[in-house]
């Protein structure tokens, strides 16, 4: 009986702490899910960025450079988490791009977006022929479309608002607006200043207002002009960049440029990943590395 009595001990014991173990992991995932995510994930020199709305719906916009990207989603998605909605490829460049192949290879992903410029890349073949294989539809990215992401967090493309087939990479990155409620991102890619004058051209300033600029290029000079960053009035802007990268971004211009619109600069070779939550009026800063 004594031994009968601690196996059914055993087991009940067991059995509770499964159970809230189950229960606290949902509780993480109810109030992941009241707010707006979005994360710029610290892969060293490129681009990788994860959106999750109030409801669930997860976006990666840019995978980074090779070998860089699996870890640092492995830290802001839930465990056991292997699907995407979408991803997005701003642009066919390998530091935005070649993560993706590790992304397609572990996760599900539901659509491709991207913005239909002719290149040669290995890289940006080998992501088409994955595709094609796993039959995920690829959508070309035009201005006037809007991604309802749901809980009323939307992203809305504002360029390419033509055919950029021909175009040089950077001047055709799409670029978008992530916004819910009272919370705004401008993610640019590495769009060009002559890709922000024809954005300016077609907006207006307080649709343009964001609570955050995504600096285009890695803080490159070639973008973030100061007519574009005056409009868009950001009050932080995000620069991803590797530590000490042979290219000196962000340029000391760009940083200049921002300070005087007292904006908040955040930086991944500084501060590791920076993720940004918000419940639609007010954002709040979490960092690792």
């Amino acid at each position: 009986m004594h031994k009968k009595y601690r196996k059914y001990v055993r087991f009940y014991i067991i059995a509770i702490l499964v159970c809230l173990v189950a229960f606290l992991f949902s509780l993480d995932l109810r109030d992941s899910h009241r707010f707006l995510t979005f994360a710029m994930l610290d892969i060293g020199q490129g681009d990788a960025l994860f959106i999750e709305s109030p409801t669930g719906t997860q976006v990666l916009v840019d995978g980074g450079p090779p070998r860089k990207i699996l870890g640092h989603l492995a830290k802001v998605m839930p465990p056991f988490d292997r699907t995407l909605d979408a991803i997005v490829m701003t642009h066919p460049d390998a530091d935005h791009i070649s993560g993706f192949l590790d992304v397609l290879t572990i996760y599900q992903v539901g659509k491709i977006f991207e913005p239909g410029i002719a290149t040669d890349s290995k890289i940006y073949h080998d992501i088409e022929k994955i595709a094609e294989e796993k039959n995920i539809p690829s959508i070309l990215a035009k201005r006037g479309m809007r991604l309802n992401l749901g809980g009323g967090a939307v992203l809305d493309i504002l360029f390419p608002d033509r055919d950029v087939y021909e175009w040089e990479t950077n001047a055709g990155s799409i670029v978008a607006k992530l916004s819910y409620g009272d919370t705004s991102v401008m993610l640019t890619g590495d769009a060009t200043i002559d890709t922000e004058k024809i954005i300016l051209s077609e907006n207006g300033a307080d649709y343009l207002r964001s609570t955050v600029l995504k600096a285009g290029h890695h803080g490159s000079r070639t973008s973030s002009s100061k007519e574009f960053v005056k409009i868009v009035a950001p009050q932080y802007a995000f620069i991803s960049a590797g530590k000490d990268n042979r290219y000196g971004h962000p340029h000391q211009e760009v940083l200049d440029i921002l300070k005087e619109a007292h904006a908040d600069i955040l930086r991944t070779d500084v501060l590791g990943t920076i993720i940004m939550k918000s419940d639609g009026k007010k954002e709040t800063f979490s960092f690792y590395k």
